[in-house]
């Protein structure tokens, strides 16, 4: 129909050209088509007509493009290999005369002999070096002659000019020699087993090997087919050094062992078809635990003491390092290979840089919670000995042992908090909904639970007023005894026999403690009225100033044991007050021994002490007294005889 309109908008213009007045008849044919053209009906017709005719155009599998060309690039990959494969012997040998000829040509011995010499050289000067210094058993021993060897072999390598393809060999594979010696040096510092070593150092050395090969490949002139077969002939190498391990060293059942090497199979199959973020992921999954393991206690072996905020920051530290440039890594080959499945896909990109991004931040996050938990640990077990402290730094000890527990785990919600939430927005997911909203469920709490915001609160208020620590005495309410640990809302006491309490702070009111700065003891002791008072006082005195130098006891002593005086005169003698000043928990003991003291020395200088007498008057005075007498003896033994209270 296209052509249709166009020959009649073409007609209508030639008419239009060719006439000025056009006759009457030719006018209204004119008319009328214009007419035509202008109704509904056939303009729907046309439009229909026009969508009829039109070509119909494929449409792009969108949806599927990026795992079509994955699928189409992993064949295309897998096929080449495969062809490439029985052309190796031939390129390799090409690529071996191409290097001796042009060090033939210019004078210098095949590479394989320059290689040994330079190999023998850096040999010579670590055995000069080992001859020389003094052996040692660290890692520090262990690296310094891998660096001795490698400096040797460095300096003849860079003083000689070397033909182009010689200097290329030479440098990759002396390399890959000086990453093996140092890979043996780290894993004769690791605590494993000689065969698992022994496992390790070859399957790293053919690791090693095959990354030199598929270096020198392109400059010796081997084709990047052949590379890549060489490449996945090492591959198959390392798989079965693997397997081998696997069934040869590994403890478990022969399921467990089926499904390792089930696992290195598929981790293998994932290699091949160019899956490289899936399987450095994989490998991740194997070797990393092993190896932030070995690495945190060749770390600790810088340090004397693990438990320190040094060894923390060194060994975590260190292990932090690993992960990170492991992430890198990740990161890295996820760049460097554009043709991954769904590298493309930006949510999937988008996604995967989270996911990294996330492991960052909690590695980072982990590492601040240690070193914190690390401070504050440390610091409490320094609160916690028992070395005798001026009082002020005693005070200041026991305001740690309060408050540090809290601020721990205040410490560690804060930080769980906070790494969540840059996590979920590293994820992708809005975290401005769920702020608010925890912000609403939170008031929505406080209004349910007002109990549990006044204990907080109210412990809040407790902990600035300091009104109690950890390891003192108190008393609030009905409740009485230790202070032993805290929680956000109760303070957990253990009464002197044994029972516990976990009050609520909201419940505590008004608090006795019975554990600051010192402790005003008083007693009574009741002797007879005819007692020297002036001599009983000398004596107390006396017994304080024993008490003093006594070495167990004086040193809880502010103020000496002294008489008061007399309180009283009671109904069988003289009530004498006595009184001593003490530092906190020890008023008892001190009082147990001074009661023992003051018995011997008052009984050793003729001071009696008061016992209850009656007198009976009347005729039969004699038999009066002797029932009296009888009856208070009944009476002190049933006292004696009761259980005490």
């Amino acid at each position: 129909m296209k052509w249709l309109l166009s020959f009649t908008a073409a007609f209508l213009f030639a008419l239009s050209a060719l006439a000025q007045t056009p006759p009457v008849g030719q006018q209204q044919k004119i008319d009328d088509l214009v007419r035509l053209l202008q109704d509904p009906e056939v303009k729907a017709w046309l439009d229909s007509r026009k969508a009829e005719s039109a070509p119909v155009t494929p449409a792009s599998p969108a949806g599927n493009s990026s795992l079509a060309r994955w699928e189409a690039g992993a064949r295309e990959r897998v096929n080449a290999v495969l062809t490439a494969i029985p052309a190796i012997p031939a390129e390799v040998t090409a690529a071996a005369t191409r290097a001796r000829r042009e060090a033939a040509g210019r004078g210098y011995a095949p590479v394989f002999v320059i290689f040994g010499g330079l190999v023998a050289f850096g040999l010579a000067a670590e055995a000069v070096y080992r001859r020389f210094a003094a052996r040692r058993e660290a890692l520090l021993g262990r690296l310094i002659p891998v660096g001795i060897f490698a400096g040797a072999m460095g300096i003849v390598f860079f003083a000689v000019e070397w033909p182009p393809l010689a200097r290329v060999t030479l440098l990759a594979y002396l390399s890959a020699f000086i990453l093996f010696r140092l890979a043996a040096a780290l894993l004769s510092a690791a605590a494993m087993g000689s065969p698992l070593r022994r496992r390790l150092l070859i399957l790293f050395g053919v690791i090693s090997f095959a990354i030199a090969t598929a270096a020198v490949g392109e400059p010796l002139g081997v084709s990047p087919e052949v590379s890549s077969a060489i490449t996945y002939c090492f591959s198959v190498i390392g798989l079965l050094l693997g397997i081998e391990a696997v069934w040869s060293i590994s403890d478990g059942s022969r399921a467990w062992k089926a499904a390792r090497t089930a696992f290195l199979v598929v981790l293998w199959l994932i290699w091949c078809v160019n899956m490289k973020g899936l399987f450095w992921i994989g490998i991740y999954a194997l070797v990393l635990p092993g190896i932030l393991n070995a690495v945190g206690r060749v770390a600790l072996s810088f340090t004397s003491d693990p438990g320190s905020l040094r060894g923390i920051l060194v060994a975590r530290g260190a292990r932090a390092a690993v992960i990170a440039a492991a992430v890198g890594w990740l990161a890295l080959v996820w760049h460097l290979n554009p043709d991954t499945l769904g590298q493309r896909d930006p949510m999937i990109a988008a996604l995967f840089y989270g996911c990294l991004k996330s492991v960052l931040i909690l590695v980072v996050a982990d590492l601040l919670w240690q070193i914190a938990r690390g401070w504050i640990d440390r610091t409490l077990r320094v609160s916690t000995g028992t070395t005798s402290l001026a009082p002020a730094d005693a005070a200041r000890r026991a305001r740690f042992r309060t408050l540090l527990p809290i601020f721990r785990n205040a410490l560690a919600v804060a930080v769980a908090v906070m790494a969540g939430l840059i996590v979920l927005a590293q994820l992708g997911v809005q975290i401005g909904p769920l702020i608010a909203g925890a912000g609403i469920f939170g008031v929505a709490i406080g209004f349910g639970s007002q109990t549990l915001v006044k204990d907080v609160i109210n412990g809040v208020f407790y902990m600035l007023d300091d009104a109690f620590r950890v390891g003192e005495y108190i008393q609030a309410k009905d409740y009485k005894g230790t202070v032993e640990s805290f929680s956000l809302r109760s303070v957990r006491l253990r009464h002197h026999r044994g029972p516990v309490f976990t009050v609520p702070f909201s419940e505590l009111g008004a608090v006795e403690n019975m554990s600051r700065d010192w402790v005003i003891d008083k007693f009574r002791i009741t002797v007879g009225f005819d007692t020297d008072i002036d001599k009983a006082r000398k004596l107390t005195k006396k017994v304080g100033a024993e008490l003093i130098e006594d070495p167990e006891l004086g040193q809880h002593f502010i103020e000496p044991l002294k008489m008061k005086g007399v309180e009283q005169f009671g109904d069988y003698g003289i009530v004498l007050s006595f009184a001593m000043t003490t530092v906190p928990g020890m008023q008892t003991y001190i009082r147990r021994k001074a009661y023992a003291k003051i018995r011997e020395v008052f009984l050793a200088n003729g001071i009696a002490f008061a016992q209850p007498t009656v007198q009976v008057g009347g005729d039969d005075k004699g038999g009066g007294a002797a029932a009296a007498a009888q009856a208070i003896r009944a009476q002190q033994a049933a006292n004696t005889a009761a259980p005490a209270k």
